[in-house]
């Protein structure tokens, strides 16, 4: 009797252990569960975050590309003509131009015919440097085409049709020169006017009176000049007008030919002839403001990309 009591006991003892572990492991299971459907549930609110994330920065870019193309579409097809700015004194338009170029808008899109200064500019890349350089990048050509100057010259320059994505803005175009080198630039295309004309007569700057940005240098480094100042065009002959900051000047000195102030009160003001917008001039100017008359040379400077 005793043995079998002992053994009854200690069935109980390992029945009540299993107990035990099963419940254990029930409820580790269990964690494990829970644990798994948490984790599942964080996924995919993460992922809706992310489609979302992605919907909206389609949504950015598709808002940016309808903007740019809204200037194209502010204008009906046709020809204008429009200023063509730039943030280099190498990369501007032939002189002949007057800084602007032949804008045309067709079915939406914009291009603008570019007559360059000489044939040292050899192609053009709407986009970065390092992109131009690359296998495949759609580099633009030239065409070549004769200009003919003020003083009656002519010589072939290259030109180029640039697509413009969007007006008063900057964009990036880069160009190569003669000696294979890539430079980048900014470029901004701005204030389209309806033009009826050919490209040949594009630079002819028409009979009447305009404005230009001017200004001096030599001498002391003190004396200056109005700017804008007036220019006057009248059957192709240019003349400036020129006020200085002085009333001391009686006279100045262009190729030779001496001219006399055209006031008598005020700061001296002169009226000289102009043969070319895009070059310097040299002029003497005579003061009376020291002891004795004095002739000081000056360089002349007009920017062409202001006349207006």
């Amino acid at each position: 009797m005793r043995k079998k009591g002992y053994t009854l006991l200690a069935a109980a003892a390992i029945m009540l252990l299993c107990g035990c572990g099963n419940k254990e492991q029930a409820s580790t299971e269990n964690v494990a569960a829970g644990t798994t459907a948490a984790d599942s549930v964080v996924n995919t609110e993460a992922e809706d975050r992310t489609a979302k994330d992605t919907e909206q920065v389609t949504e950015e870019t598709s808002a940016s590309a309808s903007t740019e193309g809204a200037a194209a579409a502010s204008l009906s097809d046709g020809t204008y003509m429009a200023r063509f700015e730039t943030d280099g004194s190498m990369f501007h338009v032939n002189e002949t131009m007057n800084g602007k170029g032949i804008l045309t808008v067709s079915g939406g899109k914009m291009m603008i015919h570019l007559v360059m200064p000489s044939k040292n500019t050899v192609n053009l890349f709407v986009g970065l440097a390092d992109d131009a350089k690359k296998d495949g990048a759609e580099l633009l050509q030239p065409t070549v085409e004769k200009v003919t100057y003020s003083d009656g010259t002519t010589e072939e320059v290259n030109a180029f049709d640039l697509p413009v994505p969007v007006l008063e803005q900057e964009y990036d175009v880069a160009l190569i020169g003669t000696k294979g080198k890539w430079y980048d630039h900014k470029v901004k295309v701005t204030d389209p006017e309806p033009y009826e004309g050919s490209r040949e007569d594009a630079g002819e700057i028409r009979d009447g009176e305009y404005t230009i940005e001017a200004s001096v240098e030599g001498g002391t480094g003190k004396a200056a000049i109005s700017s804008p100042a007036k220019l006057s065009i009248a059957g192709g002959r240019m003349t400036l007008q020129v006020e200085w900051s002085s009333p001391h000047y009686d006279y100045m000195i262009v190729d030779g030919e001496k001219y006399l102030p055209v006031n008598k009160e005020g700061n001296s003001v002169f009226l000289i002839p102009v043969k070319d917008v895009e070059k310097d001039m040299t002029v003497i100017a005579d003061t009376t403001a020291m002891s004795e008359p004095h002739e000081i040379e000056y360089v002349l400077h007009l920017n062409p990309g202001t006349l207006k």
